[in-house]
């Protein structure tokens, strides 16, 4: 199987926050590598925007220093970062203020698509947004592309849709969450419903629960006191785990269409019960002998934010009544982990006795760190001796089973094409991030209102003893973290 690349017609792109992290780490590199293998040609332009001075030379030196630092570019594409470099120009602005923006408005172009990336804190996209429309600089091809955290709350997420929708179209709006760009998680609405082997199984008719882990193993340490603001509530679960967990329970859309997907995923949010405070667990990492732990990360002696979460969640449907999901996240964890395990039922009746078990089939949808999909299968053990039953892995890994498709692309570039193509379908909605807060502001205004702390958890381990309680009462098990 060969990637085809689909060129995108000629575009100017403007990333205000420009010399921000993640614009060093992730949106420049993601360009990088989209015209390194033409999917757009030199005709484009990236204008870089924020408020530092510097011209157009120093920004070309900072992005070529960032391509090399987290590019992961090969010695002989220097030809291309050179072509990549010449693309670039940068205006110095004011996001809050009037200095800057005629330059920047200069550098644009009439009749192309505009896009307007704001990797900047959420508190400036009201004031950018009004200072694109009020200088005439945003018109009506434009696309704003903006970061989470999309709000803190139902009502700050209130308050910044109205922002934007003051001056663009939601139609022109993309909200961007990186985990909807991964190859894993479109994969999975290819395998539900490109193929009749599991449309017909996926209800709870036939899974009897669904696990979704997102486990990271790094610490807060360096952002403990921007971290300890959200938690892994705000940070976690209500964006990143509630889109995989509408991609999973979603009824089939009628289209592949951008706002027939988005349709089914607020359907799921609308469908959540409210979860029971027995049905949560919340942790932080406590110190290790001659280390730091949360407390310390966060600068805070008395913090009682959580860096873990686990919870059983409840879908109020005929498709998936009596089936629970399962979510769980956290840091200082065994391993960098992000998957989907859907466990399906046992077979009815054994028919090969007592002393062969049979467990029911799982499903495991790998995001990272080795995208893949694996099924897991109950065969014959191999060999004489009457019939011994075992588990073998149908194991799909992208990067081996596809090694034709080339360097496995970041979920950045995929969603920056999206935006220049104006694809909305991998892009949250805006009733559907007011619905994801509407759901889970009761849930942190419990824990606000509540004087029970998060239970410690060691390191390196699974999280909090409570959280093995949460499936053992329903007689399950977690899967291991790395299994």
């Amino acid at each position: 199987m060969v990637s085809r690349v689909i060129p995108v017609d000629s575009f100017d792109f403007v990333l205000f926050g420009a010399t921000g992290d993640l614009a060093r780490r992730k949106i420049l590199p993601s360009l990088f590598h989209r015209f390194q293998i033409g999917q757009f040609d030199d005709t484009s332009r990236i204008i870089g925007a924020s408020r530092s001075k510097m011209d157009q030379g120093e920004f070309q030196t900072l992005v070529g220093d960032a391509l090399k630092e987290f590019g992961d570019i090969p010695a002989d594409a220097e030809p291309d970062v050179e072509r990549f470099l010449a693309l670039l120009d940068y205006a110095s602005v004011d996001a809050k203020g009037d200095g800057g923006w005629s330059d920047l408005g200069s550098k644009l172009r009439n009749g192309v698509v505009r896009a307007f990336y704001l990797s900047v804190a959420p508190s400036l996209f009201g004031d950018i947004a009004g200072r694109l429309k009020s200088t005439g600089i945003a018109d009506d091809l434009s696309r704003i592309v903006v970061e989470k955290p999309f709000g803190h709350d139902l009502a700050s997420a209130q308050a910044l849709n109205a922002a934007l929708r003051e001056h663009f179209e939601e139609s022109q709006i993309y909200r961007i969450d990186h985990y909807l760009g991964k190859e894993t998680v479109q994969n999975l609405m290819a395998l539900r419903f490109a193929n009749s082997l599991f449309e017909p199984q996926w209800n709870s008719h036939h899974i009897d629960h669904v696990q979704i882990t997102v486990s990271e193993s790094i610490s807060v340490a360096g952002r403990g006191e921007y971290y300890d603001k959200s938690g892994a509530m705000r940070d976690m679960v209500q964006n990143h785990l509630m889109q995989l967990l509408c991609l999973t329970a979603m009824e089939p859309p009628s289209t592949f269409e951008p706002n027939a997907v988005r349709n089914e995923k607020l359907k799921v949010i609308e469908s959540l019960e409210p979860v029971p405070a027995d049905d949560i667990v919340r942790g932080q990492y406590r110190a290790k002998a001659g280390g730091d732990g949360y407390l310390d990360h966060a600068g805070d002696p008395h913090s009682r934010t959580e860096s873990f979460v686990a919870m059983k969640v409840e879908v109020a449907n005929w498709r998936w009544a009596g089936t629970p999901f399962y979510l769980r996240t956290g840091k200082c964890l065994r391993e960098r982990v992000s998957e989907i395990a859907v466990y399906f039922r046992k077979p009815p009746h054994n028919i090969f006795g007592e002393d062969n078990a049979i467990d029911g089939n799982m499903l495991v949808i790998r995001l990272q760190p080795d995208e893949g999909i694996t099924l897991k299968t109950t065969i014959k053990d191999p060999g004489p001796g009457g019939m011994r039953l075992t588990s073998a892995d149908l194991d799909m890994t992208f990067a081996d089973s596809l090694p034709e498709a080339g360097r496995p692309q970041d979920a950045y570039e995929r969603l920056i094409m999206d935006v220049i193509r104006g694809n909305q379908t991998l892009f949250m909605r805006g009733d559907e991030v007011e619905a994801a807060w509407t759901w889970a502001d009761p849930i942190i205004n419990a824990w606000d209102n509540s004087t029970r702390t998060p239970q410690p958890y060691d390191q390196g381990g699974s999280g909090p003893e409570d959280a093995l309680l949460l499936l053992h009462r329903d007689g399950r098990r977690w899967r291991a973290i790395g299994a």
